[in-house]
């Protein structure tokens, strides 16, 4: 870690952290209250993916749409309109909206091959925006002089790297240029993050074999064919599998890679100075 001990933290002239945790767990939250002091650069990666990496996909989705429509239609073949995404660091809607959800098209859904396809493209922009972390962090310095970067990673990082490979190439360009931090969260979280999805179903991105696995079996335990399934009921079903599948990732990552701090502890008083507290603490839990 490049931070070795809560004095070398304290004293560093330059706080660099990567935070990853599911998504509810305070990332953001706390990456906002650390640019709002004035000192902290904000690299969003969900942001990056959107604008950057997906920007395309998104617009042309909506555009295909538009094309659908004959009056718009005649306006987008004569360039007498203009359709892209509004994204912003609060509002990620684009991305969501282009990932979808696979079922019924009739509610909603889309065939399995073509949600496949846009997992892809998601996973392939995830690891590319992770891996320009270094180049944002320098960006922010050179550019406009701000001593701290934080990293806010979706929820879906443990989902691209392994763990357990010490030459995992994304884990170790993150720990090259600043300190891997997991919010932790307990049963509780858990619980409160399934009731949130459950009243509000959103797109997630999935490790292949892992949708692959919960697809068949859905279909198999429903008796459904790929056409026939509602697309919110499928994410529904598949999210608390889904937190069981992250946490030991997220697990693994903090020990072999960084740190863990406990999101009860972060939210308690969630403030830059207890976050930089936290921080301290937990490196000299994490000294051998």
């Amino acid at each position: 870690m490049i931070y070795s001990s809560a004095q070398d933290w304290h004293d560093a002239p330059h706080k660099r952290v990567v935070l990853f945790a599911m998504s509810g767990l305070g990332k953001t939250h706390i990456s906002n209250l650390l640019r709002d002091t004035g000192d902290w650069f904000h690299y969003s990666i969900d942001y990056r993916i959107g604008t950057r990496y997906m920007g395309e996909y998104i617009a042309d989705n909506a555009k295909r749409e538009a094309m659908k429509v004959p009056f718009l239609r005649e306006l987008l073949m004569s360039d007498s309109i203009y359709i892209g995404s509004n994204i912003s660091f609060h509002n990620l809607a684009p991305v969501s909206a282009y990932l979808g959800k696979p079922g019924d098209p009739s509610r909603g859904g889309m065939p399995i091959d073509e949600y496949r396809k846009r997992q892809d493209q998601f996973r392939r922009a995830e690891m590319a925006a992770l891996l320009d972390t270094g180049y944002f962090i320098d960006r922010a310095m050179d550019l406009y002089g701000y001593p701290h970067f934080v990293c806010d990673t979706g929820g879906s990082i443990c989902e691209w790297v392994d763990p357990e490979d010490p030459n995992d190439p994304i884990m170790t360009e993150l720990s090259k240029h600043a300190l891997l931090v997991w919010i932790k969260g307990d049963a509780a979280h858990t619980a409160e993050l399934i009731r949130r999805f459950d009243k509000a179903p959103k797109p997630m991105a999935y490790q292949p074999e892992f949708l692959t696995r919960v697809w068949n079996q859905y279909l198999s335990e429903n008796n459904l064919e790929p056409n026939d399934v509602d697309p919110d009921s499928f994410i529904r079903w598949t999210y608390a599998q889904a937190l069981a599948h992250r946490q030991p990732r997220y697990q693994m990552m903090a020990d072999r890679w960084g740190l863990a701090i406990d999101a009860h502890d972060l939210m308690a008083d969630a403030s830059p100075a207890n976050f930089d507290a936290l921080i301290a603490s937990a490196l000299d839990q994490k000294r051998p």
